[in-house]
């Protein structure tokens, strides 16, 4: 039988690096890659910009050690390629398809007036909402960029714009968009709308210029994408009510599954990838992120991640009595706080690194806990996680957020959910699956499941209700701390540390 020789190229153009995988129709990872890129967080307090190019050429970076991967197994055949990634992440995009100065990340804290009052102007909050605000703040800063412009774009627009010369803008939903009417009544252009598509459709083909630069054919279907936590639903295979996910990455984030629109604030809430389905949850700001610093800013890098995980694994449920609150960021859900900083309660001198390493991975299973919080108190049912990105590798860190959360974790056999995610929209954008369910029955499996502990759940039991209370205890030194930090600079975040 002649193998197949087929594989999606699927991207997440993540906040911290761009992800690249070759995925098989039958959801084998034929190569990888992860390519690390700077967030530019020097001058105004609240930056995060990056670098656009730096996105092109990670992926071209990507693409080619992700080829020359498979290639130990025989030749690959491209067939299709999608592009997902951050967002809301702002991006002032020339005709040619080059960035006009550098991306307003998601993580980019300056625009919070401008988010509030375009929200005010369009009569509508959610997602997109995030892009005009930015926009806004782009226009405050640098309005002979915007003028510029030939369009304003997403992030995985702005790659699809740069694959295919064709301007658009992918959404789950294309209802959602930005209306050239909304644009108009936040201040903006009409280009901050460009023609909306629904995620999972083809937007054109590669062109030969592009397809020469990445190595990849030309003419190669491109598929429009969708922010990486929508591909990380599909790339996790949520399929059913009370499923729900930890999406990883450098932020973090939980999605439950549920069967019928709620009302459930403080999260969000919308329709899930699959027909009939719907999810609430909320994106935190820096969960994934603090063991990066923490391994590489903090000890300095010098001792592999792999070590001090193993070190953490040692290290009792409660990490004997310290807490971490994972703030490094400012925070969103639940607390939507800019000015949150992170901390560390309860040090004492019989503490070592383990212990800081192991509140750090606890804190983000706290963090997860606190999000899911709302969902579990209106009853809705929540029986299984799935663990997806980096952090899904470690298996002490799995298992302490089945012991926080109290139920049954499960690890994907493709970690990288995001890049499944991709893959199972490619998939179905060019007819190989016939839908989303059908793609993620194809492509995505099962590789553990871990149960709670009972004894570590009461100990966790004990706990939560303190971290959650420590924010409001120390909401007023942090006002003053962070009046403090606003007349200093901070370094601008190059490669973070990963998970082996």
């Amino acid at each position: 039988m002649t193998p197949d020789r087929r594989v999606l190229v699927a991207v997440d153009l993540g906040t911290s690096a761009a992800k690249v995988g070759l995925v098989a129709p039958d959801g084998r990872l034929r190569g990888f890659a992860r390519v690390p890129y700077a967030l530019l967080l020097d001058g105004a307090p609240g930056r995060a910009e990056q670098h656009a190019d730096a996105w092109w050429t990670a992926l071209g970076v990507g693409v080619g050690i992700a080829q020359a991967q498979a290639a130990v197994e025989g030749p690959v055949a491209p067939v299709a390629i999608c592009v997902v990634g951050q967002g809301p992440t702002l991006v002032a995009t020339a005709a040619d398809g080059h960035a006009l100065a550098p991306a307003i990340t998601w993580l980019d804290r300056r625009a919070g007036e401008e988010t509030a009052a375009a929200a005010a102007a369009i009569g509508r909050q959610g997602w997109v909402v995030g892009l005009l605000g930015r926009a806004r703040l782009l226009a405050r800063l640098r309005p002979d960029v915007v003028e510029g412009a030939a369009w304003l774009l997403g992030a995985w627009d702005h790659a699809a714009f740069r694959l295919t010369g064709v301007a658009a803008g992918a959404l789950q939903d294309p209802a959602e968009a930005i209306t050239p009417a909304e644009a108009r009544a936040a201040g903006l252009d009409e280009r901050i709308a460009p023609p909306a598509v629904r995620a999972g459709t083809v937007i054109g083909p590669l062109r030969a210029g592009p397809a020469g630069e990445l190595g990849l054919p030309p003419g190669l279907p491109v598929v429009a994408g969708a922010n990486d936590a929508i591909a990380t639903f599909l790339g996790a295979g949520l399929t059913e009510p009370g499923q729900a996910i930890d999406t990883g990455g450098t932020s973090g984030g939980f999605g439950l599954y549920v069967d019928r629109p709620v009302a459930a604030p403080p999260l969000w809430t919308g329709p899930a990838p699959l027909p009939g389905l719907y999810y609430v949850g909320g994106a935190m700001a820096g969960t994934g992120k603090a063991l990066d610093w923490l391994a590489g800013d903090v000890l300095g890098g010098a001792t592999p991640l792999a070590e001090l995980l193993a070190e953490a694994a040692t290290v009792p449920a409660g990490a004997g009595g310290l807490l971490f609150l994972p703030y490094l960021a400012g925070e969103r859900w639940p607390l939507h706080d800019p000015a949150a900083r992170g901390a560390f309660v309860g040090l004492t001198l019989r503490h070592q690194r383990a212990h800081l390493v192991r509140s750090v991975l606890e804190a983000a299973a706290f963090a997860l806990r606190h999000v899911s919080a709302p969902a579990v108190a209106a009853g809705l049912p929540f029986r299984e996680l799935r663990v997806t990105g980096g952090t899904a590798a470690s298996r002490t860190w799995n298992q302490a957020k089945a012991d926080v959360l109290g139920v049954e974790v499960a690890v994907p056999e493709v970690a990288e959910a995001s890049v499944a995610g991709a893959a199972i929209l490619a998939a179905a954008g060019i007819g190989l699956v016939a839908d989303e369910r059908a793609g993620i029955a194809a492509l995505v499996r099962v590789a553990e499941r871990l149960a709670p502990d009972p004894a570590a759940r009461a100990v966790f039991d004990l706990l939560a209700p303190e971290y959650e209370a420590l924010h409001a205890r120390l909401a007023p030194a942090n006002t003053v701390l962070g009046a403090v930090e606003g007349t200093l600079t901070r370094p601008s975040i190059g490669d973070p540390v990963s998970l082996p």
